[in-house]
């Protein structure tokens, strides 16, 4: 693994596969680091003959984590989200996350890529391809939404095992957490074996710093950002969008609405997947993803 200057900060990243090789970016989700996407996942693109680049998105594991913007309030960008209300005391917003994806493309010389983001990875992977057209080679959205505000919401109950800290900053409470969240979000037709959970969590607690208020700077992020249709009827790359049809944190729904703001978006909905990265997942990831990934690459090269 490396760390890299781009849009002004340091990104942790690191790269699988031939330089030759068409470049695959992948963009974790919310509170998330890279090492979440699984090497199972990684390796596979690889045989396929992609270039895989994984990063710590800002405020998360090894990359800047942006103390001088203090201790986001989250009640109150809620509050504002809820009454109607724009909320300004946002740190950054999702755009800055997907500049600094921008910006590790060409700090590493890569003109283009293939970008795939999961959840609030892929609200900035639909920002991505959005903004930056001429980088991108095809747009992957997978378990994310629009942010349309009529769109069906988590529970309640999910969204506070989301947002509620670990008892303690200790180890094993911190661990605790986030397997509580691993099982409430979980796909019930994959679930991951009790020594793979515990395996991603310590990897969490272990790698990065514990930085609360980062976290909280992200989801401030996500909570004031404006929905996308509008913005995502420019997007002209060719699209998969892959939702899980057991999604609790991020209802079908919003799969549906993010392929249907899309022109010629293939959707694909898998029944028994919830919200996670687990290892019998991998196999439907390596299958629909590397299957689209490596259509486009064979359409663009008949062209």
């Amino acid at each position: 693994m490396s760390q890299i200057a781009a849009n002004g900060i340091t990104l942790e990243y690191d790269i699988h596969g031939k330089a030759s090789d068409p470049a695959v970016l992948l963009i974790m989700g919310f509170s998330g680091q890279m090492v979440m996407w699984p090497m199972s996942f990684v390796t596979g693109l690889v045989e396929l003959g992609f270039r895989v680049i994984r990063f710590d998105n800002r405020d998360v594991g090894l990359s800047t984590h942006l103390h001088d913007k203090g201790v986001p309030d989250i009640g109150a960008a809620m509050a504002a989200r809820m009454s109607g209300q724009t909320y300004a005391g946002a740190a950054y917003a999702l755009d800055d996350m997907a500049a600094d994806a921008a910006g590790l493309l060409d700090a590493l010389g890569i003109a283009q890529a293939h970008i795939v983001g999961a959840s609030m990875g892929g609200m900035i992977a639909q920002l991505f391809a959005a903004h930056y057209p001429a980088k991108t080679l095809s747009l992957t959205s997978i378990m994310s939404t629009t942010g349309k505000p009529t769109l069906t919401q988590a529970k309640p109950e999910i969204m506070a095992v989301l947002v509620t800290p670990p008892a303690s900053d200790s180890r094993a409470d911190r661990i605790a957490a986030f397997l509580k969240t691993f099982r409430t979000i979980g796909s019930p037709g994959f679930p991951g074996t009790e020594e793979e959970l515990t395996a991603i969590a310590s990897s969490q607690v272990d790698r990065g710093p514990y930085d609360p208020a980062g976290i909280g700077r992200q989801m401030v992020a996500i909570v004031t950002a404006d929905a996308r249709n509008e913005i995502l009827k420019s997007v002209i790359a060719p699209t998969l969008v892959l939702h899980g049809a057991d999604d609790p944190l991020v209802p079908v729904d919003g799969g549906k609405d993010t392929a249907e703001s899309i022109k010629g978006a293939e959707l694909v909905i898998v029944p028994g997947m919830g919200h996670d990265f687990t290892e019998a997942l991998m196999p439907q990831f390596i299958t629909h993803v590397g299957g689209f990934l490596s259509r486009v690459r064979s359409q663009a090269k008949a062209a």
